[in-house]
């Protein structure tokens, strides 16, 4: 049940009719595992806290640096040296003290992720690799938790909601791997991003709405447009298209 405190905080949200009351319940009910905490991490966390999402877990093994500050707006530079894990909770709980944010100074790996997944309803993709993005991809889907992508490049950035055995998932879409290198952002790009991610999350635990499954978003901030692609499941996928184990996060390769 809500407080009356949480009423007065969540009173615009309350108004939406397909969210009221019950609605915000639920909101209050849900646990996130958000999967990093750099820039698009910094903005899904700070509006699913403001939204009053009940339980929040941020896994990142990363310290703030002074080139993390263009886009990581969760960190200052009075945190430069801390672990962002500490440096998000605390603003986190600034913002909003009713919402538990659970920490993990982990790197994702395939011998954790399994355990780092556990207990949640939703994992969010705030990483800024392909391979530990598989890694989510494939434990998700063998858990049948809703994982929700976002990427950024430069000016550019996408989203797509996937639903473990319903919908495509990221290895329909993304073939083989992509080399890991420094890659530039624009600050704003992963907050509209994450955004859309924060978003999806929030639809997909009231129901309502269009969700982003079998579609992928496309955003080019230099035209300010958005672009809508149609992603088809892949029968022969490696993640979605065979049966997998629900008990593990096998190797992905």
């Amino acid at each position: 049940m809500l407080t009356s405190k949480e009423k007065e905080r969540y009173d615009r949200q309350i108004m939406i009719p397909e969210i009221g009351l019950e609605g915000q319940e639920k909101l209050k009910r849900s646990r996130v595992l958000i999967a990093g905490v750099g820039g698009l991490g910094s903005s899904i966390a700070l509006y699913l806290t403001a939204a009053g999402i009940g339980r929040i877990r941020l896994v990142d093994h990363d310290s703030v640096s002074l080139s993390n500050l263009n886009r990581q707006v969760l960190h200052w530079e009075e945190d430069i040296g801390r672990k962002k894990v500490d440096s998000a909770r605390e603003k986190l709980k600034k913002l909003n003290q009713s919402i538990e944010i659970e920490t993990i100074d982990q790197t994702l790996s395939e011998s954790n992720v399994s355990l780092l997944v556990e207990g949640c309803h939703a994992i969010v993709d705030a990483m800024d690799n392909l391979p530990t993005r598989y890694l989510l991809n494939r434990c998700a889907i063998q858990k049948n938790i809703p994982f929700f992508h976002g990427a950024v490049q430069g000016f550019e950035g996408r989203v797509m909601t996937i639903l473990p055995g319903k919908t495509a998932c990221l290895r329909c879409i993304y073939r083989g791997s992509i080399p890991e290198e420094k890659i530039p952002v624009l600050g704003v790009t992963p907050a509209i991003i994450g955004c859309v991610q924060a978003t999806e999350v929030i639809k997909y635990f009231l129901g309502i709405g269009r969700l982003l499954t079998n579609r992928l978003l496309l955003y080019d901030g230099r035209d300010a447009l958005f672009t809508e692609f149609t992603v088809y499941r892949n029968p022969e996928c490696d993640h979605c298209g065979i049966p997998v184990a629900s008990t593990a996060c096998e190797s992905l390769e």
